[in-house]
């Protein structure tokens, strides 16, 4: 798809650059999703439509903690 993504048995369960260079996404729950958007607004987004209802989650990169993108790929 013309950017890096992570892989665990054949699923992505990340990508990077995505939707554009300085961004992410990680493949969470919708609950975890909540919360890692609660703790992070400016960071954490949902991604539009029906993947981000099940829990596809943007980050933007530059404004996310450290901790908190490793917490999100651990739970991915």
């Amino acid at each position: 798809m013309g950017h890096p993504d992570f892989r665990v048995r054949g699923k992505i369960f990340a990508t990077l650059a995505w939707p554009d260079a300085g961004w992410g996404m990680v493949k969470l729950t919708p609950e975890q999703q909540r919360m890692f958007v609660r703790g992070g607004p400016a960071a954490f987004l949902p991604v539009p439509g029906g993947w981000g209802r099940r829990g596809s989650t943007n980050v933007r990169l530059a404004l996310a903690r450290p901790a908190a993108v490793r917490g999100a790929l651990v739970a991915a």
